[in-house]
């Protein structure tokens, strides 16, 4: 199928305090670069609010298998491809090269849903050779996006999940999350489901700014609460942590993860692979120029000199002295607070395989 062409480069003025993205440059991919050239005649405050576009297509399979050393899970399903709530950090970005779109506000405004995710889970689930390991959701993409509550994608694979006893680990920035709670409550009560929610800052201002679709900090802490009521395995990601921007509030995150419910926790350093560097760059510059240059150089002192390195077992925390504070601290708040220092195994020796198409009722 044929990616749309991606929008001309929008300037920062543009859908300011509604998208993540400040510009639309160009895939790496693509022979031509675009830009926008403003004119005195055109003003930008008349140019209409970008909308959502959304491409349905049929995916041609469902799980990803992955082997990086550094990352707990082995499989994972993306429900969409590009995601609404369109933090401007999203390390899943760059992916949108290989449609021939841009980083930038395609990313977040050019969304495919993969309508036939449920039936080719079914099929896949149900080859003879499949070995049962968890599915993590959540991991690229996330899967209770805006668009959710129409394309309803995630709540249809997590039925298979469910009807399969296929256990699943589900990571994601909305509160939307509790609207399966009809399927997560007894899939937990089956040990088959855990459930996180990343709650980057409490500055509902810098939230919005920030992720500015995502559910506010005080509806994920919110969401945590419900779920851990409904005695899901609930966990918080403090991620990413941003030095000199987000970092003061590692602690006050976890606090306030823990009174609400959740019992594991999580961090990830700020990740600024390929595109996502220069566009994290452009937001900084635009909506906090006083700590410009004091977060880029805490970054880079986070990553040996460099604002990112790809290497395994580093990327995720970075090195060198401040990322070490960093780790500290946050070891030391877990330990304090009572979080597990293990994440909660989830069950695969109930797993019944979808039925496949033909096959006949077994007798015994």
């Amino acid at each position: 199928m044929a990616a749309p062409a991606p929008s001309a480069a929008v300037p920062v003025t543009r859908g300011k305090g509604i998208r993540g993205a400040l510009s639309n440059a160009s895939g790496r991919f693509e022979k031509t670069t675009r830009c926008y050239d403003g004119d005195d005649w055109d003003p930008l405050e008349d140019l209409p609010p970008l909308r959502t576009l959304v491409t349905r297509e049929r995916a041609k399979t469902i799980i990803t298998r992955n082997e990086s050393p550094d990352i707990s899970f082995d499989q994972s399903i993306n429900p969409y491809r590009g995601c609404e709530h369109g933090c401007v950090y999203c390390f899943a970005r760059p992916t949108h090269a290989y449609l021939g779109l841009s980083a930038g506000l395609d990313f977040e405004t050019r969304l495919f849903s993969k309508t036939n995710a449920a039936s080719l889970l079914e099929r896949e689930l149900s080859a003879p050779d499949y070995v049962v390991k968890t599915i993590a959701i959540g991991t690229n993409t996330d899967p209770y996006q805006p668009i959710e509550r129409k394309e309803r994608v995630m709540r249809q694979v997590l039925e298979v999940l469910a009807r399969a006893n296929h256990p699943v680990a589900i990571v994601t920035k909305s509160a939307l999350v509790l609207r399966d709670l009809d399927l997560l409550a007894p899939m937990a009560e089956k040990g088959l489901v855990k459930v996180a929610l990343s709650v980057t800052t409490l500055d509902s201002i810098l939230a919005r700014r920030m992720e500015p679709r995502a559910s506010s900090p005080g509806r994920r802490l919110g969401a945590i609460q419900h779920l851990a009521d409904a005695k899901i395995p609930t966990a918080v990601l403090a991620a990413p942590i941003i030095p000199g921007l987000n970092d003061i509030e590692i602690e006050a995150i976890l606090n306030r993860a823990h009174a609400a419910g959740a019992r594991e926790a999580g961090y990830v350093l700020l990740r600024l692979p390929l595109e996502v560097r220069d566009l994290f760059i452009e937001w900084l510059g635009a909506h906090y120029p006083d700590k410009f240059k004091r977060v880029l150089s805490l970054m880079r002192g986070a990553r040996e000199g460099k604002l990112y390195d790809a290497r395994f077992g580093s990327r995720m925390t970075g090195a060198g002295p401040y990322a070490w504070m960093i780790g500290r601290r946050f070891e030391a708040a877990v330990t304090r607070l009572g979080f597990a220092a293990t994440g909660t195994p989830l069950r695969k020796d109930l797993f019944v395989p979808p039925m496949r198409q033909g096959e006949q009722l077994k007798l015994f």
